[in-house]
């Protein structure tokens, strides 16, 4: 059963299964360097509709039919989010899907949460299958938060690239590798960033934040996982978490990739920072890292998405970016804790 060990960290002892993933994004994440590994690349990222927001809708539909297709089952709830008011994306997404939805909203730190969440769920008891899924896209992105994309406002070095896509986890009770065996729930932390355009400043004190308290709540070294994956920090952010937690006296330089790095090419693709948005962690998770769980490459992994909090409300305001994270543990086998 589920225990709250340390201060902020929830362990497993028996099985939480994640039984399949699915992975859908848009032409310019085809284009990337993990192009080939999605479930479904989009040719048009309208996807058919005559709206942004429609079309991520649709990318919501589209990729839960693949994670239901691909896992055998369907759920008995689907948690998810995403980056528009109200959930809207998510929610449109799934109202033709007819299974009971709780929607949250924890920006581009969204999948973490949802993963912890199914998880507890599935220890509880309280459910056999648990999708996990989320959402972002660029263009509705870019309208609600910073500039209408028809002014051609010029992007800062600092910004990142909302990813256009969406990405799902089956978090189930079937006993198979890999499993979720612990999550961290990590506070928010206000470093004064109010720069829409550098979300990767406002989420590294998240990050290191909540890797700091996961390690200390488990009491275990870095190097204990093979990787530790943040969700969307981009180049900004991943250099200002190293230093933080080298002041900490952590050192993850040789273990630590960026999910906002890994599906951008920033030399031929001009993505200035990296990757962001809900969709970041998610589908690289889904198309990359869980396949490197399921045939060994990887053992363990310490994910870790990352959210910069905020609202077309209180940027207008000029109140500073909030930051979150979630670090959800996933590893082949399942732990017996002793802590």
């Amino acid at each position: 059963m589920a225990k709250l060990t340390g201060a902020e960290t929830v362990v497993f002892s028996k099985p939480v299964s994640i039984t399949a993933t699915a992975s859908t994004v848009g032409t310019k994440e085809g284009d990337g360097p993990l192009g080939k590994l999605f479930d479904r690349v989009l040719t048009d990222n309208m996807a058919g509709e005559e709206t942004w927001e429609a079309a991520e809708s649709a990318i919501v539909k589209d990729d839960l039919s693949i994670l239901f297709e691909k896992s055998g089952v369907r759920p008995d709830f689907i948690i998810g989010g995403d980056l528009q008011n109200q959930c809207c994306g998510t929610n449109y997404g799934v109202k033709d899907i007819k299974i009971p939805t709780f929607g949250i909203f924890d920006a581009c730190a969204s999948f973490g949460e949802a993963l912890a969440l199914a998880a507890i769920m599935i220890d509880s008891g309280a459910a056999e299958n648990v999708a996990a899924e989320v959402s972002s896209h660029f263009c509705s992105a870019e309208r609600q938060f910073r500039f209408p994309l028809e002014l051609g406002n010029q992007r800062p070095q600092t910004s990142t690239y909302t990813v256009t896509g969406a990405g799902a986890a089956m978090v189930s009770s079937a006993d198979r590798p890999p499993y979720i065996t612990a999550f961290t729930a990590g506070k928010i932390t206000d470093y004064g960033v109010n720069d829409a355009n550098n979300m990767g400043a406002a989420m590294a004190p998240a990050a290191a934040e909540c890797i700091s308290s996961h390690l200390r709540d488990t009491v275990r070294d870095a190097a204990y996982y093979d990787l530790i994956v943040t969700g969307d920090l981009g180049y900004v952010g991943k250099e200002l978490l190293l230093q933080l937690l080298k002041k900490e006296g952590i050192d993850i330089a040789d273990n630590h990739i960026d999910c906002g790095i890994e599906i951008f090419d920033k030399a031929s693709q001009d993505t200035h920072s990296g990757g962001s948005g809900c969709a970041c962690s998610a589908a690289v998770f889904a198309a990359m890292l869980y396949k490197r769980l399921r045939n060994g490459e990887l053992k363990r992994i310490l994910f870790v998405p990352t959210g910069a909090l905020m609202s077309p409300t209180s940027i207008q305001e000029g109140k500073n970016i909030l930051g979150t994270a979630y670090a959800v543990a996933v590893e082949n086998e399942v732990i017996k804790w002793n802590i």
